[in-house]
């Protein structure tokens, strides 16, 4: 049996494209695409980009976002969201590096590691940021505007 492709098909294909959410089209959330943020504090514009991860995902559908960065102990800034992310798919996982953006379940925050550091229960590695860890050794806390890039 073939398909058939009518002037009703494209009708309602071309329904369902407009209809989607403005995420979908622009391919930020998509599996398989792609994901990156954008974050802006102080002086510094700088990128990551994150895995294909239902948290992941669920950060993205939160955007745009303004937080509040700040130091935390002397390897990470953290940023705490609004609401929590889902855990779905997480798990213990290996090559901790600075550089590494995850998220920390119990507190509800993202972590920006910017020096070593060991996987604890709770902590959801969401992706990396793209130009090295500079704009994290600014110290201090500061308002932070998250993007995401199309």
């Amino acid at each position: 049996m073939g398909i058939s492709v009518t002037r009703r098909w494209w009708l309602g294909a071309t329904i369902a494209v407009v209809a989607a959410p403005a995420s979908l089209r622009a391919g930020r959330s998509s599996r398989g695409q792609a994901m990156q943020l954008r974050f802006t504090f102080d002086t510094h514009d700088f990128t990551a980009t994150l895995g294909d991860t239902p948290t992941a995902r669920d950060l993205m559908s939160m955007l745009p976002l303004d937080l509040t960065i700040e130091d935390y102990s002397t390897n990470e800034k953290i940023a705490h969201l609004p609401r929590r992310l889902t855990e779905d798919g997480s798990g213990t996982f290996s090559g901790e590096a600075p550089g590494d953006l995850c998220y920390f379940a119990p507190w509800g925050n993202l972590a920006f590691f910017y020096k070593g550091y060991r996987y604890s229960r709770g902590l959801i590695r969401l992706g990396r940021l793209d130009g090295g860890i500079g704009p994290l050794l600014t110290r201090g806390s500061f308002p932070l505007s998250v993007q995401g890039l199309p």
